[in-house]
């Protein structure tokens, strides 16, 4: 379990370092003007129903739209505080395109397995960790991801949305 528990912590850490500043959007704030901060994403508090983004990082993206590559994957850490208590937690991601929302499937989608000591606590702060994987045979493409992390209730825990473009190989 420490061993787990380092591996997180190490992941964290190399992850923030490398992070890039990109803006993102609350996905239950349509009118929030999305504002940039090093190190990440800096979200309007609101959209989500029960717990408050802190900070949003996803690597590499040095550019927006983030330039996802065919084939490779990108680190997703979000840093949230929770407003209420959950036994479990489950990551619902979506591209939107031309409003449409498409099912993206990540690796993890277990928030208690992605980071997350469960069962949530009210008023803590957590670390959400998994990574956006960009399948081959994806077309390239501009889009909308939209990733929601739910509770036990099926509640937005959070919910966040970046515009990206899948792209051959940079």
């Amino acid at each position: 379990m420490r061993f787990l528990a380092a591996t997180f912590l190490l992941l964290a850490l190399s992850t923030a370092a490398q992070a890039e500043p990109v803006q993102f959007k609350d996905c239950g704030e349509p009118q929030a003007r999305p504002r940039t901060r090093v190190l990440g994403f800096l979200g309007t508090p609101g959209g989500s129903v029960d717990g408050v983004i802190k900070e949003v990082n996803v690597s590499p993206c040095p550019t927006q739209p983030c330039q996802l590559s065919k084939g490779q994957s990108y680190s997703v850490n979000v840093t949230f505080t929770s407003n209420i208590q959950s036994k479990s937690s489950k990551a619902v991601v979506h591209g939107i395109l031309m409003g449409v929302p498409v099912p993206f499937p990540i690796p993890e989608p277990d928030g208690c397995k992605s980071g997350i000591n469960c069962p949530i606590q009210k008023d803590k702060t957590y670390s959400y960790l998994n990574k956006l994987p960009v399948k081959s045979e994806y077309p390239s493409i501009k889009l909308v991801v939209e990733w929601q992390l739910q509770d036990d209730k099926n509640q937005s825990l959070f919910c966040w949305e970046i515009p990206v473009q899948i792209v051959s190989h940079l």
